[in-house]
């Protein structure tokens, strides 16, 4: 034993590392993986002598030396990955991952000895129950996320389960409404997706609904009395807990200020003058910062989301952006190069196309580390540890999400990239459609000549719409009688329901329903008439879409407005129009993915 400890010793091993394995790993004086190992078999009450105690205390030392083995394997990889071959990455993975299951495999031979150990202390009468650690080795092996179905987890030993509480543990959860292992998955693969280069930078918090995720961000963000920038075309839900909670002087008192523009420039123009009319609060210690959604909801506009943010920033204001209806497809704000051009925190709403099925609620915030979690008693970049989302709401407040909805969004996410580009097409093929039309007003930047197609065309990979947009008949003058009708035999094509982003394309009057929260004043400020209508496509067959639209048309306006079905495209450039489209958008997709040489290089 001393021989194999002197060995290890002088091979270089960090003792340190080692020490996180100990059961005193905070108070233990051990200088030595000899030391932790006599230590470790006192803890226990293991007799040292004893057979038992020798193959035990052979074990742990191996242990110990494994981990701290592991640990300057991380550190050659840290120093080393970037500078590696793509071969050599792909054999280095390889090799991490084989050494990943001999890990597990040994955990799983000892759980046979654990059960009879645990066996012998029953009764005899069965009374005990079953033990479930024994049964979940097998689950490291599951090619899916496992469904992490528990309310609290098992804790190995009080400083560990100590160092739980602190959060500086995540090895060692405690409760699921904290921290649940499908949650954890879920939030890693969307900060992968949105950062993507930068990923390491990011942390994501996941809650049990977009609008949760939203109040969770305001709340760790603004300080009663402070100032908040946010641009004007936002979900009627967001208008609602901002005027009716932040904006109350009984409760945070926060001072909305409107934002009606787009642009980087009006945008500037409009900060300044806030700035001077809020002089007083922001004089007396308030802050002031900025809250975006981009596309908006629910004409599906883009706001110059860099630009904003570098303006923003040069004023020490934080960056709030809903990005939901772009989603990492459309746009990635967090993987602009310049790092004063990207927004501090990202928010979706999972429950829309992320998700795609409308089977499940679900929210996400995604921000620097240091603005997400840090252990107890740290500071980093002049923000502490209590003021960290996780600590300072997500903590607290409860809105933590569960392990099905988290399993159901990862699998939607697997699909999100080819249901985004059919949705693309169909936005394309049916404004396009609907704009030939005289009597019909299309409110969409798909069309090349609309007012936010510029920054549609800078911001948007591709250059590629949002796929929510409005549309109204107000040209045709037709009376509510005669409208009202017409939209109600819309279904079953276009689904009467009021979220977004699913399979299926959704159609509603936001003045009646997402947006009613809005006075009728408010309403006309964000472009919303009476009988606007939102559509949110979705992957459906645009050209039966199209058909049906016409179909209804004929059936309810026609008889009113003579001639109005004779406006629409001819049939056969109706299937021209969705070829020519379903191949442009196609190319742009499959010619923007790397080439082999790129691949086989790593470059």
């Amino acid at each position: 034993m001393q021989s194999q400890n002197k060995s290890l010793n002088s091979i270089g091993i960090d003792v340190t590392h080692a020490k996180v394995l100990s059961p005193k790993r905070n108070t233990t004086q051990a200088e030595t993986t000899q030391a932790l190992v006599e230590e470790q078999l006192s803890h226990f009450g293991i007799s040292a002598e004893s057979d038992y105690g020798k193959a035990l205390a052979n074990t742990a030392h191996h242990l110990y030396g494994a981990q701290a083995s592991v640990m300057q394997l991380w550190d050659i990889t840290s120093s080393t990955l970037q500078g590696l071959d793509k071969e050599d990455r792909l054999a280095y993975f390889n090799a991490k991952k084989f050494l990943s299951f001999q890990i597990a495999k040994i955990l799983d031979t000892l759980q046979n000895p654990f059960r009879a150990t645990y066996q012998s202390l029953s009764s005899g009468n069965g009374s005990q129950g079953h033990y479930p650690l024994f049964d979940n080795v097998t689950a490291l092996f599951s090619a899916t996320p496992v469904v992490v179905r528990t309310a609290t987890y098992v804790y190995a030993c009080t400083e560990w389960v100590d160092d739980a509480f602190q959060g500086k543990e995540f090895t060692h959860q405690i409760y699921s409404r904290l921290l649940n292992p499908t949650n954890i998955s879920l939030a890693n693969a969307i900060v992968d997706m949105e950062a993507g280069p930068y990923a390491a930078e990011y942390l994501a918090w996941n809650f049990n609904s977009g609008m949760a995720a939203i109040d969770a961000c305001l709340s760790n963000v603004l300080s009663h009395g402070d100032v908040l920038i946010v641009s004007r075309n936002v979900y009627g839900g967001v208008y609602q807990l901002l005027h009716d909670y932040f904006a109350r002087s009984n409760r945070m008192d926060i001072q909305i200020a409107w934002f009606d523009g787009y642009d980087a420039q009006s945008f500037a123009t409009f900060m300044q003058q806030t700035r001077a009319e809020h002089a007083s609060r922001l004089s007396n210690g308030a802050k002031m910062h900025v809250y975006l959604e981009s596309p908006c909801n629910p004409h599906g506009y883009v706001l110059d989301v860099p630009g904003i943010c570098e303006l923003a920033h040069a004023q020490n204001a934080l960056v709030m952006l809903d990005s939901t209806l772009a989603t990492p497809v459309l746009h990635q704000p967090l993987q602009h190069k310049n790092k004063a051009a990207r927004p501090d925190y990202v928010i979706h709403s999972y429950t829309k196309d992320l998700c795609g099925s409308g089977a499940t609620t679900a929210g996400v915030v995604i921000g620097e580390g240091h603005r997400m979690f840090q252990p107890k008693g740290s500071a980093a970049n002049g923000v502490d540890w209590s003021e960290t989302m996780f600590w300072d709401v997500y903590y607290i407040k409860g809105a933590f999400l569960d392990s099905e909805k988290a399993f159901d969004v990862l699998n939607g996410m697997k699909t999100l990239e080819q249901r985004m580009m059919t949705k693309v097409i169909n936005t394309q093929v049916f404004t396009s459609f609907l704009n030939a039309h005289a009597q019909i007003r299309v409110n969409c930047h798909a069309l090349p000549e609309h007012s936010n197609a510029g920054l549609r065309e800078k911001q948007h990979t591709h250059g590629w719409p949002c796929t929510l947009f409005t549309v109204d008949m107000a040209p045709a003058n037709l009376p509510r009688d005669v409208f009202v009708r017409f939209f109600d035999a819309l279904e079953p094509a276009f689904s009467h329901q009021v979220s977004i982003g699913q399979n299926n394309t959704i159609i509603l009057c936001p003045a009646l329903t997402s947006h009613s929260e809005l006075s009728s004043d408010e309403q006309k400020k964000a472009g919303i008439e009476l009988t606007t209508m939102r559509i949110a496509m979705g992957t459906d067959n645009v050209k039966q879409l199209i058909a049906h639209f016409m179909l209804a048309s004929k059936h309810f306006i026609e008889p009113y407005a003579p001639g109005f079905c004779e406006k629409f495209m001819a049939n056969a450039d109706i299937d021209e129009l969705y070829l020519s489209v379903s191949e442009r958008v196609s190319s742009q997709h499959f010619g923007s993915k790397a080439s082999m040489d790129s691949l086989m290089k790593g470059t």
